[in-house]
């Protein structure tokens, strides 16, 4: 059985702090379960936290990317927070541009680009 990822509310926002292995199935379980915690609450904005990610892949690099685009197409802006030196460096060179994926540094900056005048456009930051 593999573990959820827990997708917590604040606000009009969902929290996603990735904290456990992202296998195959516990991606698939996240994106399902974020697409109907969206629906159900009505969420404008997420955050995807991954300051505990400390290795990426190309994997990881798609999942992100995907599961910004499911939010966008349910209409909630999504930023990606916590990104590692490391982690970035990774994904350029892994040729992965995350395309529509907004960034910011810290939860804090993550939520403050959330609440800004462009909180469901893709516009990088």
């Amino acid at each position: 059985m593999t573990e959820r990822v827990p997708v917590l509310r604040i606000g009009e926002v969902l929290l996603v702090s990735l904290q456990v292995g992202l296998e195959d199935r516990t991606v698939l379980d996240l994106q399902d379960d974020l697409a109907a915690r969206i629906v159900e609450t009505g969420a404008t904005g997420v955050v995807i936290d991954i300051t505990a990610v400390e290795i990426v892949d190309s994997f990881v690099g798609r999942m992100l990317a995907t599961t910004a685009s499911l939010s966008r197409v349910l209409g909630a802006g999504t930023v990606v927070v916590g990104m590692r030196p490391a982690v970035a460096i990774t994904l350029v060179e892994l040729g992965l541009s995350l395309g529509g994926v907004r960034t910011a540094l810290t939860l804090e900056k993550g939520l403050a680009l959330l609440a800004g005048p462009v909180s469901r456009s893709a516009a990088p930051s």
